[in-house]
């Protein structure tokens, strides 16, 4: 029986390759059934979801690791490293002009899970870097911080317009910074 990681990095490869999800090509792919593949992953929104935070995932550890400021500035650090890699990708660029309405449903709601999990790893963004203590309640200001991140990553697909990074970064700090 094949297993939902399998089915994920299969679907990983397959966004990488193409900017998109096949879902009949990816069962061919892994020699399942389609039946199979819809069981085991629940749905093209919530596979689309566990591959987009997979490879989100990716950028957003490398931009930790390659931290060197603290406080405020270490989290507008992560923020900004994550932004230039995530728009120097041509398989999320290509799958948001492509698919918006469904790049909208699984980055923004519980379609996809990509927003509730970019909140956690938020929270844990402010705590490590000083900016927020692990006894504090960071999930509204994560959720908040996510939300303006949200809307300068994915301008393009919301409005049109792409926003610059540094546009952003006074929001940004505006919520760190008491």
């Amino acid at each position: 029986m094949i297993g939902h990681g399998e089915v994920v990095r299969g679907a990983v490869r397959q966004f990488q390759g193409h900017g998109s999800l096949d879902m009949d090509a990816l069962a061919g792919e892994l020699a399942i059934s389609r039946a199979t593949l819809y069981r085991v992953a629940g749905s093209r929104d919530a596979l689309l979801g566990d591959a987009l935070w997979h490879l989100a995932r990716r950028l957003l550890d490398r931009a930790r690791t390659a931290r060197r400021a603290s406080g405020a500035d270490g989290v507008i650090e992560v923020s900004r490293r994550f932004a230039e890699r995530l728009w120097s990708s041509p398989p999320m660029r290509r799958f948001v002009a492509d698919e918006p309405q469904t790049a909208a449903r699984v980055l923004f709601t519980g379609s996809g899970e990509v927003h509730r999990r970019a909140v956690l790893a938020q929270g844990e963004i402010f705590v490590e870097a000083g900016a927020a203590g692990p006894e504090d309640d960071v999930y509204p200001l994560a959720f908040l911080y996510v939300r303006v991140m949200e809307s300068v990553l994915y301008a393009e697909l919301l409005s049109g317009r792409r926003v610059e990074f540094a546009v952003a970064e006074r929001a940004l700090r505006a919520l760190l910074v008491p």
